[in-house]
């Protein structure tokens, strides 16, 4: 029987100055809000609440978190305390931000810039109900993830790694941006040290083989893998396999030989180089991935921008 995942927030909780209006989504690691700040500005309010280690019943404020799992909880919440003090500190238009974090009801929570738009993820399901031969043409593929990469490599240069990177986790605002959110610092942390008995809460298909590892050495090199099937997801439509999977039996070579004559040979192989099971053998920076991403001589797109293009209707965005 599944775990009852911990209630949030109801409506016109107050709460650090801002005032819930309505819960946007909910994870395995916390809960975001849509709330008002003092002056009526919209923000999203991000609350730490991991719901392996935390229960709340409705109306409830405080977490209950069990005795023998405090420890975790509060690893858990000083990464997050951390991840957040960090962020405020990046003003990237490609970076989600941070304006405000703070303690209360015995967790953190988080203030971020209210973005108004849809995923990736969104973009992708409908693309792929349109049943075309490319899910996007290249050159949004291109514009956009030379967008990402900019934020990305900013990210790092802070000395963060997001460890999250999906398409749910790249918005596409109104205005045309594309933005990284919800970073998974925490939750990194916590599957790190917690039990084996407890599940691991990664994303099949983006999540890099050194995540599954106790030992695993993370780095740059690991955002760059997720990076890779992200880019993979908007040629096929579809997720890449697992890379647990893939260590046993590893067909992306085959899948991605399909889309030859589709897609660049550049393109294929920048995927295939990011998707690397070895961690040594991937870009080992942002830099030389957009190093890379800008290799088009030949070809024209690298000047491509993405602003007018996603918005301007699915017509244009497909080939």
């Amino acid at each position: 029987m599944s775990k009852i995942k911990p209630a949030a927030l109801p409506a016109d909780t107050l709460i650090g100055g801002y005032r819930i209006v309505r819960k946007l989504s909910v994870g395995g690691f916390g809960v975001v809000y849509l709330a008002k700040d003092k002056a009526e500005g919209w923000v999203a309010i991000k609350e730490y609440l991991p719901s392996s280690l935390v229960t709340r019943q409705e109306g409830e404020l405080l977490p209950s978190v069990a005795e023998d799992k405090l420890p975790l909880y509060w690893l858990g919440l000083k990464s997050f305390f951390e991840e957040g003090r960090a962020l405020a500190q990046i003003s990237h238009p490609a970076v989600v931000g941070v304006q405000n974090f703070f303690r209360a009801n015995e967790t953190i929570y988080m203030v971020m810039n209210y973005l108004q738009g849809a995923t990736l993820q969104e973009f992708i399901l409908t693309a792929r109900d349109l049943k075309r031969e490319k899910i996007f043409r290249e050159s949004t593929i291109r514009s956009l993830f030379d967008e990402i990469l900019h934020g990305l490599r900013i990210v790092h240069q802070s000395k963060m790694l997001h460890l999250d990177i999906k398409p749910a986790n790249l918005m596409i605002t109104n205005s045309n941006k594309a933005v990284l959110i919800d970073f998974g610092a925490a939750r990194q942390v916590i599957n790190k040290t917690q039990d084996s008995a407890m599940r691991p809460m990664y994303t099949p298909g983006f999540a890099a083989p050194e995540m599954y590892l106790r030992d695993g050495v993370l780095g740059p090199w690991t955002d760059i893998y997720a990076i890779g099937a992200c880019i993979f997801a908007c040629m096929n439509g579809f997720p890449p396999v697992d890379a647990v999977a893939r260590k046993s039996k590893d067909k992306l070579h085959i899948v991605l030989g399909r889309l030859h004559g589709v897609y660049s040979d550049n393109l294929i192989e920048l995927v295939e180089s990011c998707m690397a099971l070895d961690p040594q053998a991937r870009p080992q920076s942002v830099f030389a991935l957009q190093k890379q991403l800008g290799d088009m001589s030949s070809l024209r797109y690298q000047n491509v921008g993405l602003g007018g293009r996603l918005r301007a209707g699915f017509g244009r965005l497909f080939t």
